[in-house]
């Protein structure tokens, strides 16, 4: 260790000398060699690329910006449009090292209103989509609020009505439930109800995958069918044969069922509901209705309906065969198997928007990178913070997704200690508990909801101005479920998306999101979902 100090002076002025002082007597003799030590090599190669790469200060010019971060030079302006294999300067690059805790980023919106209420085309009212006068009259009178249709409506709507198949995937918050809602309803205005033997045979079929997404969409068709005569039965999970027979004995009668696969394959297994004389079928949030969980309950179903070969066999009034709709904003990629067992594929027209799969552009979302221990901090100063400001204009509501029943509930001890009101909502509460509390919610008797992913599909939130991803979700078609929670059509506040990132799996995901918003593409995996398996069609 003492002759270190030496070596290293012996080796520098080796190399500072010049060389023709190194030169010996016989010409023919060769030059002495000089060994650098290794290590004294390796750092003077760092010191020289701690020179090259040391930041230049950033010159941002004037103007809104795509990405915001908190280390001003990985910003982007919004005018600037990475190439597909141009390398990203990724703001989340370095967060799977500890030292990145605290780091934070945000995607900027891009636009003020949503995609589907911009670059409508020239139909720009529901009078010229086809629909019936008493059911116009029946639209003004249930929501006035609704005076034109989305671009996702304006394409949907004409297609159904002239009797195709149709997988309509869109964004969230587009307006799809009306897409189908108004066409179901039109074809059952004036068909005759067949007899049936006192047993329940609804002509139209909703099937959704929760009974919260149930009582909503029973909610909206009850109000619109009411004035047209037509009735309509909700039949949701959670309980057993004898529950559901006293469900069905309300409404004997009624035209339009709208059920969770459960609760409907109980009720086709004990003889209580046939299908024969649908004419009219809806797979509501398809993706969801298509996963592992649900795909064998879907499957019997489709077996007892009667689907047509295409708008020909929808003529038959004697012999009804039912219209097929999918409905979703990610489709998984088995649709095309499923539905070439029941159809012809070809008789399937695909309508997707512009925007699927992509991230919003009109939503604010960030993203921090925090310690597990943290995230009951940030999440209660947030909350807390939000409570203190000056509420001057419409304030909203607030949704905090977690990826398991038992963080809800533990989260909300932690709620309560901090005198923190709020409502709690997961898939292991009875169905008794659950009855009502999204609609509490909805609205406004409490303004911050604890949640899973039950809450994340197709239900109407127009008053939320704040969604909390407090787990980061598992998959981008979560992330995409739970950020449509704000920013829809019909909302009235502006909507933010806060996202809590902890693990390494969810730093990959969020570069997977980085990525897509500063190249401005859809996220990655989702896209051959939907154009692979169906023919595009108008």
């Amino acid at each position: 260790m003492a002759l270190a100090h030496p070596v290293r002076l012996l080796a520098c002025r080796l190399l500072l000398v010049p060389r023709r002082e190194l030169t010996v007597g016989n010409p023919d003799e060769p030059l002495p060699v000089v060994r650098i030590p290794r290590s004294l090599r390796r750092r003077h190669e760092q010191s020289q690329n701690r020179r090259q790469n040391t930041p230049r200060p950033v010159l941002v010019r004037p103007g809104p910006l795509l990405v915001s971060a908190r280390r001003p030079e990985l910003n982007q302006p919004a005018r600037l449009t990475l190439g597909r294999w141009e390398c990203a300067p990724l703001a989340s690059r370095g967060w799977r090292h500890r030292l990145s805790r605290r780091d934070y980023f945000s995607i900027e919106p891009a636009q003020h209103e949503p995609p589907a209420l911009r670059n409508l085309s020239s139909v720009c009212s529901f009078e010229d989509l086809g629909l019936d006068s008493r059911l116009l009259h029946a639209l003004q009178e249930a929501v006035p609020e609704v005076v034109r249709p989305t671009t996702v409506q304006s394409s949907t709507i004409p297609s159904l009505l002239r009797g195709r198949h149709v997988l309509c995937a869109a964004e969230t918050g587009s307006g799809k439930t009306l897409s189908y809602l108004l066409p179901l309803l039109q074809r059952l205005i004036g068909q005759p109800h067949l007899d049936s033997h006192h047993i329940f045979t609804p002509r139209g079929l909703v099937l959704v995958p929760s009974r919260e997404l149930a009582e909503q969409v029973q909610a909206v068709a009850q109000l619109l069918g009411s004035s047209l005569g037509l009735q309509v039965q909700q039949l949701a999970g959670g309980h057993g044969v004898g529950k559901i027979r006293v469900q069905l004995s309300k409404q004997p009668s009624a035209d339009v069922l709208v059920a969770t696969p459960g609760a409907l394959w109980k009720a086709l297994k004990g003889q209580l509901v046939r299908l024969e004389q649908l004419s009219f079928m809806v797979l509501d949030e398809a993706d969801t209705l298509l996963d592992e969980s649900f795909l064998e309950l879907v499957d019997y179903i489709l077996g007892k309906s009667h689907i047509a070969e295409g708008p020909a066999d929808l003529d038959d009034i004697f012999n009804p065969k039912a219209q097929l709709v999918l409905v979703g904003a990610t489709f998984p990629e088995g649709v095309g198997h499923l539905l070439s067992k029941v159809t012809n594929p070809d008789s399937v027209t695909t309508i997707t928007s512009t925007k699927l799969h992509c991230i919003m552009p009109h939503v604010r979302q960030t993203f921090m990178r925090l310690k597990g221990a943290d995230k009951v901090t940030e999440l209660v100063h947030i909350l807390k913070q939000r409570n203190k400001k000056d509420k001057t204009g419409p304030s909203g509501t607030v949704l905090v997704f977690c990826n398991s029943s038992s963080t809800v509930n533990w989260l909300g001890y932690i709620l309560d200690d901090h005198k923190i009101q709020h409502l709690r909502l997961q898939g292991e509460m009875p169905a008794s508990m659950r009855v009502g509390i999204f609609q509490r919610f909805q609205k406004g008797s409490q303004d911050l909801l604890l949640c899973t992913d039950i809450a994340s599909r197709g239900l109407d939130s127009t008053h939320v101005e704040l969604v909390v991803n407090y787990d980061f979700p598992l998959t981008l078609q979560d992330y995409i479920h739970r950020a449509g929670r704000v920013g829809r059509v019909g909302s009235d506040v502006p909507g933010t998306v806060m996202s809590f990132v902890t693990h390494p799996w969810d730093v990959s995901l969020v570069q997977k999101i980085e990525l897509a918003a500063r190249r401005k593409r859809s996220l990655p995996g989702l896209v051959s979902s939907v154009k692979e398996t169906l023919p595009q069609k108008a």
